[in-house]
């Protein structure tokens, strides 16, 4: 059966994207969608001359119609304002939270059945607010945050410790910002625990580190954000869709009792496949990290909170 990937804004992530899903043939179709339309064009058309070097048999597609991304099967978000120097995800959710309801708008009109990816911060409360402006089930509305965090953490590991990245397991979990939660208890390198490997005061360091991983990256760059690692860790959750791989990935999914959290996204380890979040885990949490965590989670409440009093139908 054909597949069709729709992505909603073209920018930096959204083009990384559209090369991955071609340079992987994760779809038939990629139409991106963008209210510059000749951005998306111009971008479509680029990656579209490359299918003939890395041999891809991909339709690539530039937009800016909703109606030529009906019928996607998965719908991957970038559209918004991007963070700038100095600023926090939290400084976007404004303009963002407009911007998402269009978008909501537009994917409940064309694509309901899709699998939805939001990647646009901030994360837990745009995911959040595409739910219920889109009305989509909570199964098919995921947020992108986790795996990137997680990638960040366990590469700052692996520079430490001068191992390469692939030995190092682990996982980052609550709000995508700055109480995000990286699990060092579950961490190890090579099959040992993470805490026997390296001081106290070198962790803790690292684990600011991962928090500001984003301002980091946006200050060196001074001109936009990151977009590569964001763009390979939204393929990572859209081929585990498509293929049902069932991988377990830290995702934004929605908690309905689990981790003692309820209607509220927050990122969790999920299992992605051919229905979208099948089952979210629940893993053993040590008092500190249920401590962390439950703080992170506040921080999610809050700001949902503020999105709230910008738009009221949030609360509906």
């Amino acid at each position: 059966m054909k597949k069709k990937i729709s992505l909603i804004g073209a920018g930096q992530i959204g083009g990384t994207l559209a090369h991955l899903i071609s340079i992987k043939e994760l779809a038939d179709d990629v139409v991106l969608f963008d209210v510059d339309e000749d951005m998306a064009k111009g971008k479509a058309l680029d990656i579209a001359q490359s299918t003939s070097i890395n041999g891809s048999n991909i339709g690539f597609k530039g937009t800016s119609n909703y109606e030529d991304t009906k019928n996607s099967d998965v719908i991957i978000i970038t559209a918004g304002i991007p963070r700038k120097p100095g600023m926090l995800r939290d400084d976007l959710l404004g303009t963002n939270l407009k911007i998402i309801k269009q978008v909501a708008e537009g994917v409940k009109k064309t694509s309901p059945k899709a699998f939805v990816i939001c990647i646009t911060n901030p994360l837990d409360v745009i995911v959040m607010a595409f739910q219920k402006y889109s009305g989509l089930p909570t199964n098919k509305v995921v947020g992108m945050a986790g795996i990137l965090d997680s990638s960040r953490f366990k590469y700052f590991i692996s520079q430490e410790l001068k191992v390469p990245v692939k030995n190092v397991e682990s996982l980052v979990l609550g709000g995508h910002g700055d109480t995000m939660v990286p699990m060092t208890n579950q961490t190890t390198v090579s099959g040992k625990p993470l805490n026997k490997l390296i001081q106290k005061e070198k962790l803790d360091s690292i684990i600011e580190r991962t928090r500001k991983g984003g301002a980091e990256i946006g200050k060196l760059l001074q001109k936009g954000s990151a977009f590569y690692a964001p763009a390979s860790s939204g393929i990572e959750m859209a081929e585990s869709y498509i293929k049902d791989l069932k991988k377990t990935l830290p995702c934004a999914a929605y908690l309905n009792g689990e981790y003692g959290v309820r209607n509220l996204y927050a990122g969790v380890p999920v299992v992605i496949g051919n229905l979208g979040a099948e089952k979210v885990i629940e893993i053993k949490l040590d008092d500190k990290e249920k401590e962390n965590f439950e703080i992170s989670i506040k921080a999610v409440k809050e700001l949902f909170e503020a999105a709230i009093k910008i738009d009221p139908d949030l609360a509906k």
